[in-house]
């Protein structure tokens, strides 16, 4: 992960809090907020500002879903109690819609929709927006899910105050936050490369595959399934930790079903089966 420049200095404080200031601004427009809370920093700092702002009338919301790990779970619920904020966990199953299934380019923008379309069910009882925590740095990127978004009817506050992906982390360490610093988060779909079927056992595979590696003090990791090889992307300064682990590493890869490991010396890329 890049280097946290100090939140405290003079230049980044004042930056910062413009974009704050304009965010508890947006919110404040609001009757009350549904948020999308997977657990991120992101949604995160989103639900911490809502809180501050709204008050009781915030709800968060998370997805158990076969698409993203166990323990993602369990640490949104511990960070949902830390902030002592109302926390709904609804259950979904991607598996079951065809055109996620098949795995084109805009795989994520039906996900999304089915997500946002639950979202609104709820935020219809409470007369509540929804509204989830893509951020500007996310537009430089392939997001079919802002599309998804767009078309609900889905609000985007930090996005709307000009918030950075740096900048979120800054105010989230600022604020205390105990995940300021997490690496980021993709569904495990986005291991799979487009037009290759995605199937429940082969998330179950990537997920045992990734949870083992963390077990080396691996921050960032993406096992990308191009079975039957498994592309390893971690960062650069931390191939040392797969190279000095490799006989263990591989063995138990290979009891997952993978036949062949392989370390992608280009490091770990955010969307990097997008190209």
């Amino acid at each position: 992960m890049k280097k946290i420049q100090n939140p405290k200095s003079k230049f980044q404080t004042n930056f910062n809090n413009k974009k704050f200031l304009r965010l508890k601004n947006i919110l404040s427009k609001y009757s009350g907020v549904v948020v999308a809370f997977s657990g991120g920093v992101d949604s995160t700092l989103l639900l911490k500002v809502a809180l501050a702002v709204l008050k009781d009338r915030v709800v968060a919301v998370t997805v158990d879903s076969p698409l993203y790990p166990k323990g993602e779970l369990r640490e949104a619920k511990k960070i949902a109690r830390r902030l002592k904020v109302r926390h709904l966990i609804i259950h979904s199953d991607e598996l079951k819609n065809q055109n996620f299934v098949k795995n084109k380019k805009t795989r994520c923008y039906y996900c999304k929709i089915e997500l946002f379309r639950n979202l609104q069910k709820i935020a219809r009882e409470y007369g509540y927006t929804v509204v989830e925590a893509s951020n500007k740095t996310d537009l430089k990127d392939f997001r079919p899910g802002l599309l998804a978004a767009k078309k609900m009817g889905v609000d985007s506050p930090l996005i709307k105050a000009g918030l950075l992906k740096e900048e979120i982390r800054m105010l989230a360490r600022k604020f205390g936050l105990p995940n300021w610093n997490k690496p980021s988060m993709a569904c495990l779909a986005s291991r799979i490369p487009y037009g290759r079927r995605i199937k429940r056992e082969v998330l179950t595979r990537i997920s045992k595959a990734e949870d083992y590696l963390k077990r080396f003090k691996i921050t960032q990791v993406r096992v990308r399934a191009h079975l039957p090889i498994a592309r390893l992307e971690v960062l650069p300064h931390e191939f040392r930790m797969i190279l000095e682990n490799k006989t263990q590493i591989i063995r138990y890869l290979k009891k997952l079903g993978y036949r062949y490991i392989t370390l992608d010396l280009e490091g770990y890329k955010s969307g990097s089966m997008n190209l």
